[in-house]
């Protein structure tokens, strides 16, 4: 610098603060020269000139210094600002790479949420339908008993006969043993029931009751009517010539034989049912048919488990032959006592009943 360069003159340097600062002798000799004197003010001039030189080079150099510093500073200040934008931009790199990571996270969350709440359904659907084909098994299980029990029951209403019933009756007891349900026990324990109680009252009337009805058919053709003349009896129709003895005179022989005729000739009695002895010879037959029409119509309701439409039959019977045949006759007797022995067959029967087993499979098919 210029102003600390050594070269310029003393002359043209002015420090007044630097020789306002100098020391100044408090007095001058009176007896000093003014050479003396000029190269004092060299001498005290030279001295503020090094001080002043002096201060300026330590201003200067802490000048330097400090702006030494001050460029450290700087440049300091430059690569912390540098890191701070390159920090600020990795944290904002990080904030997105963060923000993304959260996003995909709450995506990944949600969806296996959403797999969670799927499995979870398809749980509650599996038992489901575990308990449903647990409840489905036992349910088709309770249909099959049924249609075989109703079917069975159809067949022992038409026929007569209570065997289907029963084989139906033991293949479902069987089913349910072998399904091993104990909800299903009441059901079994109601079909044995019914099973035991169609067991006892099992009987032959049915077969009886058509084998009765088989013989009065036999039979029709041989009942005396109310109008023909008997050949043997005592009856309202005995008409008959008493028997003449081998051995009587012939005087009496020839008085029973005129008595014979003259009974033959003339009937006396009583008439309780007219149109039975008005009866033409002719329509004789067409009664006995009619008879065994009305037989064979009882036969059939009998069959087809119509107990009204039997005893209907069997009650026309029964008045047709109170009517037209005669009650004396002992085969008329006979036919009378089958009739009402038919009737209290037909009374007596009933149809087959398995009511405990219906209840029960009501009470398996409603779940309870």
């Amino acid at each position: 610098m210029s102003a600390a360069s050594p070269s310029s003159p003393p002359d043209d340097i002015s420090p007044p603060s630097a020789a306002a600062a100098a020391p100044v002798p408090a007095t001058l000799a009176p007896h000093q020269t003014p050479a003396a004197q000029a190269a004092a003010a060299v001498t005290l001039s030279r001295i503020g000139f090094g001080l002043l030189t002096v201060v300026t080079v330590v201003t200067l150099v802490s000048t330097i210094a400090l702006w030494q510093k001050v460029s450290g500073m700087k440049e300091q200040l430059a690569r912390q600002s540098a890191d701070a934008i390159a920090q600020s931009m990795e944290a904002r790199t990080l904030a997105r790479q963060a923000s993304d990571t959260v996003r995909d996270a709450a995506a990944r969350v949600a969806l296996i949420e959403s797999r969670v709440a799927e499995v979870a359904l398809q749980r509650s659907q599996l038992e489901e339908l575990i308990q449903s084909l647990s409840r489905s098994r036992d349910e088709n299980l309770v249909v099959d008993i049924e249609s075989a029990v109703r079917l069975a029951l159809q067949q022992a209403q038409v026929t007569g006969s209570v065997e289907p019933l029963l084989a139906a009756l033991k293949a479902g007891d069987l089913r349910i043993a072998r399904a091993a349900q104990p909800r299903l026990a009441p059901l079994q324990r109601a079909m044995q029931r019914d099973a035991d109680r169609l067991r006892s009252s099992a009987s032959t009337d049915g077969a009886e009751a058509l084998q009765k009805l088989d013989e009065l058919m036999r039979n029709v053709d041989d009942l005396p009517t109310l109008n023909a003349v008997a050949v043997r009896g005592t009856g309202l129709n005995a008409w008959q010539a008493e028997p003449i003895p081998a051995d009587a005179p012939w005087w009496r022989r020839v008085l029973l034989t005129l008595r014979g005729e003259a009974r033959s000739l003339v009937r006396v009695g009583r008439i309780q049912s007219p149109e039975a002895v008005l009866l033409a010879p002719e329509q004789s037959y067409f009664l006995r048919e009619n008879l065994k029409l009305k037989l064979l119509n009882a036969r059939l309701s009998l069959l087809s488990r119509q107990v009204d439409a039997t005893r209907t039959e069997l009650t026309q019977v029964t008045a047709a032959l109170n009517r037209y045949f005669d009650p004396a006759s002992r085969r008329t007797q006979a036919a009378a006592t089958l009739l009402q022995q038919l009737q209290q067959q037909v009374r007596s029967t009933e149809p087959a009943r398995i009511d405990d087993t219906l209840a029960a499979l009501a009470t398996a098919a409603a779940g309870r």
